[in-house]
């Protein structure tokens, strides 16, 4: 009965909607209607209280949108008596309604995210078995001892918890290679990884075959492994000390429970934060997929495995032969068989892990393209809206997070659009200037509203469309080859860990300058034919603006594809711990400021250069004051690098030389142990970022990045002898002298 009346009012509500919608108004009214939305909607966010605000804020703006969608689709269109028109129209048409789609559908998914209660700490007795898998394939040996270092150390009874080194590049198969060194170097590193679990207390496991790529590697050890909970980590993912005690109780309050996913959060930035100096004050790209929308649909139970920083229940992975392996994304794969067949799922909002991104756009864009793939190969073959034993809004829920990944197509269109009209006079859309002031752009302008009032405190304005832009110059390819053919992509490890001793354009950088030569040209074109040629209307003007600020977009993404350099390959952590620095028979308290898996840094009360004598290149070693078991006893060696006095605190920065295993109990400690490090991190660069304010720094980023990426292309062909002195001399003159600090202070 109950679902019978929601169902009607349902439909009673459509009804009213879809016939405010259809109302025929004059140019002035629709005008006058979204400016007092708009209004409104300022009103409700500056001076509204409550829950319901949000739902009252989105459905204002909704009213604004949808009727922009009914005159787009009813008055705009190009007569299909007009092809030339008529058909780039459809194309454009098209893109605005997948965008209206997404908007939609996020709206719906995101409308009030669930938010978890902690849970009450359990007593030992009452805990599960739990097996950890850190899936390996070619990762160093530091990074690995570090991640196997804080899994032995998370918060839990030792007897109930073993850790698995799931390592693919020591299979029995590469051991045989035909090719005697890659099979040597293969060898090699079974041996050292076997070594380095015994030292450290782990199991090492490999296998016959790199059959299946990581789903395969994690089922070959669900074989051999036992514990009631299987945790996954990614081999540069180290958890922190609370992991376990966070997540692992929500499985003993839901036999059906077969998930609980925690946010991916990294201690280095991806190229696009690094290019733009942006990682210490602005929230990274993956902070709205894991701060709202994973809540979103865990309010739905839709939220999926992310790959890593999760804990699955063996009986569920048991149920559908494990992890699933059909596609290249086997973490959303297994979520959506296993959602299929009844289990739950559920997301803890807590960051319990650090990790490293891509250091380069081209592992980026290599990561990217196996997502976007992978997806894209989940719907073709397993399609969401056919699969059984799905719920409505599951079906939804995923049908989102694949659709999505179309995102490239829309971006391009939208980018080469306006191009068409300035350089071939092809109407895209039929409208005069006050019809598009008084529905596109106040469309726009709620659009942006809904946007920033849902996700401005974890995604800065126009960012969203910066990382599509430029991921989606190389993501349409991806997404044309999976379609083609969908079983073809096959699984590629993301490169990490890596260094940039030199600034330098990325090798994928050129298509970006082509498209903003093209639309340099176009702004051009448009300011000629405006002034000089008969007949062009204001219409060329707004086509202009759109222009415009597709320029702003390219001149941005010129910066983001030029990659600055990033000698240190060790990034570093705040925390607040306690230790003393043991040196000359001395054992001195100090303050640890930050560390990395290569070195730390400490405060001293007193100058230990002259009261101890500690000079340049000196060994000490640290002993921590420890927070787990494990790491009782231990200390930590170090190499003085440098000192420094300010203002009467005494700062050393050190150096780790090589560790033993017991050394990186302490490391684990010392970097995993505070479980409030990453929230920290994460709070100082949470602040909203109204449009105002974001798109004057989005406008900053795009006249000054440009200036950068044609100075590093000017010392590229000054280097190949492709720019003579005199022409560099003017490339420098048109640049800042220091590009990176210029553009630095001009985003302050």
């Amino acid at each position: 009965m109950i679902s019978m009346i929601r169902w009607v009012a349902w439909g009673v509500a459509g009804a009213a909607v879809l016939l405010i919608v259809s109302q025929p108004v004059s140019v002035q009214a629709q005008l006058s209607l979204a400016t007092a939305v708009v209004f409104a909607m300022t009103g409700f966010w500056l001076f509204g209280r409550g829950p319901w605000v949000r739902q009252v804020l989105l459905a204002l703006g909704s009213l604004v949108v949808l009727r922009y969608v009914y005159w787009r689709t009813t008055q705009t269109l190009p007569p299909i008596t007009e092809p030339i028109d008529f058909i780039p129209g459809v194309i454009l048409y098209a893109a605005e309604m997948y965008c209206f789609a997404i908007l939609c559908i996020s709206m719906l998914i995101n409308v009030d995210p669930l938010r978890r209660a902690p849970l009450e700490r359990l007593t030992d007795d009452a805990l599960p078995t739990v097996d950890v898998f850190v899936p390996s394939y070619n990762e160093d040996d530091y990074i690995l001892a570090t991640t196997i270092a804080a899994a032995l150390s998370m918060d839990y009874p030792a007897h109930k918890l073993k850790v698995w080194l799931c390592d693919d590049g020591g299979t029995d198969q590469k051991c045989n290679d035909k090719d005697p060194e890659k099979a040597a170097a293969a060898r090699l590193r079974r041996a050292t990884l076997q070594k380095l679990c015994a030292d450290l207390g782990a199991h090492y496991h490999t296998r016959a075959k790199n059959e299946h790529a990581k789903a395969g590697n994690m089922n070959a050890c669900l074989k051999d492994s036992d514990g009631d909970l299987i945790v996954v980590f990614d081999a540069d993912h180290a958890p922190f000390r609370a992991f376990l005690r966070e997540t692992v109780g929500h499985f003993l309050k839901d036999e059906k429970l077969f998930l609980v996913q925690t946010p991916h959060v990294f201690l280095n930035p991806d190229p696009i934060e690094k290019n733009l100096k942006t990682f210490d004050r602005m929230p990274s790209e993956n902070e709205m997929f894991y701060s709202i929308t994973q809540r979103g649909l865990d309010k739905w139970d839709g939220s999926f495995f992310c790959g890593s920083a999760a804990v699955l229940r063996r009986k569920a992975l048991e149920q559908t032969g494990g992890f699933s392996g059909i596609t290249i994304t086997e973490d959303c794969e297994t979520a959506f068989e296993l959602h299929a067949t009844g289990w739950h799922s559920a997301y803890v909002d807590k960051p319990l892990i650090a990790g490293l991104q891509p250091e380069t756009f081209t592992s980026f864009i290599g990561q990217r393209s196996r997502w976007c793939q992978g997806m894209f190969q989940i719907m073709i073959l397993k399609n969401p809206v056919l699969k059984q034993g799905l719920s409505f809004i599951q079906r939804i829920a995923y049908l989102s997070s694949m659709t999505f990944w179309f995102f490239p197509i829309p971006r391009l269109v939208f980018m080469l659009a306006p191009l068409l009209y300035i350089f071939f006079d092809i109407k895209l859309f039929v409208a005069n200037v006050e019809e598009t002031i008084a529905y596109t752009l106040m469309y726009l302008v709620v659009n942006v509203m809904i946007q920033n009032y849902m996700y401005g405190r974890v995604r800065w304005p126009w960012v969203s469309e910066l990382y599509e832009y430029v991921q989606g110059v190389f993501l349409a390819k991806a997404i044309v080859s999976v379609i083609a053919q969908p079983r073809k992509p096959t699984f590629n490890v993301t490169a990490k860990g890596l260094t940039l001793d030199e600034d330098h354009l990325s090798e994928l950088a050129w298509p970006f300058f082509v498209i903003y030569g093209l639309l340099a040209a176009g702004g051009v074109t448009a300011i000629l034919r405006y002034f000089f040629e008969p007949g062009v209307n204001n219409l060329m003007l707004v086509v202009s603006l759109w222009n415009t600020f597709n320029m702003i977009l390219a001149g941005v993404a010129l910066g983001a594809v030029a990659e600055r350099k990033q000698p240190d390959r060790h990034p570093r952590l705040g925390v607040e711990r306690k230790g003393f620095l043991l040196f000359a028979g001395q054992r001195v308290p100090v303050d640890v400021q930050d560390v990395s898996a290569g070195g730390l840094a400490i405060v001293a009360r007193e100058d230990l250069e002259a009261d101890l004598g500690l000079r340049q290149d000196c060994e000490a070693r640290l002993e921590v004051v420890p927070i787990g078991v494990r790491s009782e006893g231990c200390t930590l060696p170090l190499v003085l690098r440098r000192a420094n006095t300010q203002k009467g605190v005494h700062r050393y920065a050190f150096e780790f030389p090589d560790l033993d295993p017991q050394a990186y109990f302490a490391l684990a400690d010392l970097m995993y142990g505070d479980s409030e490090a990453i929230p920290r991190f994460l709070a100082t660069r949470r602040a909203h970022k109204d449009i105002f304010r974001g798109t004057m720094q989005f406008v900053r980023w795009g006249l000054f990045e440009p200036l950068r990426s044609f100075a590093y292309l000017g010392r590229e062909l000054a280097a190949k002898g492709l720019l003579g002195a005199e022409m560099m001399a003017k490339v420098a003159a048109t640049s800042p002298a220091s590009a990176p600090e210029a553009v630095a202070a001009a985003g302050g």
